[in-house]
């Protein structure tokens, strides 16, 4: 350290040169290869792109003196979405966007592929479990107020997270194309197109048919595959950025950097959050599969369809309830959830003294379990 208080600038080549000086000393070439390589290619790259300065700086970054485990579980939903990512490319090794080949692709991943089955149970999970990491994480924010400048855009891309999220479920649950994807997937439709001036159009854009069929499944695959990941994207890159930029509201009266860096406490916090996740996943997915029945027959309407997700029985659900009361009561909740912070006014941070925040959340509370009971039973007509 300097007389200014300022790290020594030299620190790090000092550190280099060091490990430089080790490498050329070692006996073992063959043990050493990737760690010479390493050390050739750190110096220019370190000097054209400063990954390690960010890495330090990130590291050392002061956090609230009120963070703690509560803080740490949006780091599941980032940790779940990397999930889905790994294990839907792994799908796509072997999946086959057809109405003739969809089903026996899957079941070939089932059978006939080491580990196919649970890569498929750990994606349907982990699609599962990132709409509740979502909804908790928005919880926590709601009930704190910290939605507000200079926060709000953060609590906006929130919510935009938590619709491409719901988006994702609706457009890959016609992918395995069995009875109860295909039949659930009709039911969603037809109660969609009973809505007043727009639900025939949208009903009409998602089918891209008179009925469910192979178009409809080209279209639910190519926004599943290719348009929303890139939306997933854009938005959690905007929301890492808000957080590191804004940070993390602290307590009302104290400091935005009075408490701890973020290593290695809150890290270690992070990493334990993570891997209670990664164990949750997978439990999940070894002992209550998704349910794999027989493949889509347009023409036999089973008569009893399971129900597969949170998510998934949540939106089927909402499209049974009375008069729009879910497709129309849930969009129009969650839009005036994301101009909260325009709406309101009042700068308490207690929860009961936002009545308008906590009659909303409320009200959007029971509107899922209203459409999730509604969506539990799925069963047909004949």
């Amino acid at each position: 350290m300097s007389e200014s208080g300022k790290e020594n600038p030299s620190g790090p080549v000092e550190r280099k040169n060091r490990f430089l000086r080790w490498l050329e000393e070692a006996t073992d070439a063959r043990l050493l290869t990737i760690p010479r390589l390493f050390g050739l290619l750190y110096g220019p790259i370190e000097d054209r792109l400063p990954l390690g300065d960010a890495w330090r700086a990130s590291m050392r970054r002061k956090l609230p003196g009120n963070v703690g485990w509560k803080h740490a579980f949006g780091g599941a939903t980032y940790f779940l979405c990397m999930i889905l990512v790994a294990t839907g490319v792994m799908l796509s090794f072997y999946y086959r966007p057809s109405t003739i080949e969809a089903y026996p692709s899957l079941q070939y991943l089932d059978t006939e592929i080491s580990f196919g089955w649970l890569v498929r149970h750990v994606h349907y999970w982990a699609a599962s479990l990132v709409v509740l990491a979502v909804l908790l994480h928005l919880f926590r924010v709601l009930v704190s107020g910290t939605y507000r400048a200079p926060r709000e855009t953060t609590w906006l891309m929130g919510i935009l997270l938590l619709v491409t999220l719901l988006a994702f479920v609706t457009s890959g649950y016609l992918l395995p194309w069995d009875q109860a994807a295909y039949w659930t997937t009709t039911d969603g439709i037809d109660q969609l197109a009973g809505l007043p001036i727009v639900g025939g159009l949208m009903a009409r854009l998602l089918r891209a048919d008179e009925f469910v069929s192979g178009a409809t499944l080209s279209r639910f695959y190519a926004t599943h595959v290719i348009l929303l990941p890139w939306v997933l994207l854009l938005l959690l890159s905007l929301h890492f950025q808000l957080v590191r930029k804004h940070g993390v509201a602290p307590v009302v009266g104290a400091e935005d950097e009075s408490g701890e860096p973020f290593y290695p406490n809150h890290m270690l916090r992070q990493l334990v959050v993570v891997l209670i996740t990664l164990a949750v996943v997978l439990t999940l997915a070894a002992f209550f599969p998704r349910p794999f029945g027989s493949p889509a027959d347009p023409f036999t309407l089973p008569s009893e369809l399971p129900a597969l997700g949170l998510p998934a029985a949540i939106l089927v659900g909402a499209g049974r309830l009375p008069a729009g009361l879910g497709l129309i009561g849930l969009p129009l909740i969650l839009l005036a959830l994301a101009l909260l912070p325009l709406l309101v006014t009042n700068h308490e941070r207690e929860f009961s003294r936002r009545p308008v925040a906590m009659g909303l959340f409320i009200l959007f509370l029971l509107l899922l379990l209203v459409s999730l009971v509604a969506g539990l039973p799925m069963g047909g007509t004949g």
